[in-house]
């Protein structure tokens, strides 16, 4: 008897409604990738495995890092005690270094109580070396173009 009724709902079913279920299952396969920041950061990390980072520009940057890359550049001073501690890249986010290669530095974040989610992480030499915005404490990076 099951096999007639899946005889049944196979032949009821035409191209747009298994388009319609094909899209439904792509929404919902959407859906669980969102709601699953562990894997989206697995593959965001096989990108900065690769140095394949989306790009920034300093003037695009909120006023706020703006003034944050200036400081970093000058070698400080810094408003913040934690600012240039050492980064140590646990997510995998950033390309592979030595643990003190990374340096991290607060960028102000207007009505935030603390240091709120917003910094700029820098690798190497931090008068010129490469550095990266995050405004969403360490899930994604963007490679800060100047």
């Amino acid at each position: 008897m099951s096999d007639s009724i899946f005889s049944n709902t196979m032949k009821s079913l035409t191209p747009p409604k298994m388009y319609g279920l094909a899209m439904a299952a792509a929404l919902v396969a959407g859906v669980l990738a969102w709601i699953q920041p562990s894997q989206a950061r697995e593959a965001f990390a096989v990108d900065a495995k690769e140095g394949n980072f989306p790009l920034v520009l300093t003037a695009d940057l909120p006023k706020e890092a703006r003034e944050a890359l200036s400081l970093i550049r000058k070698g400080g001073p810094f408003p913040y005690s934690k600012d240039g501690i050492v980064f140590g890249n646990r997510e995998k986010a950033l390309p592979k270094q030595p643990r003190s290669y990374y340096h991290e530095y607060t960028v102000k974040t207007p009505g935030a109580k603390n240091r709120g989610a917003r910094r700029i992480v820098c690798g190497g030499n931090q008068a010129s070396g490469d550095c990266f915005y995050t405004d969403n404490h360490y899930d994604s990076f963007r490679k800060i173009k100047e």
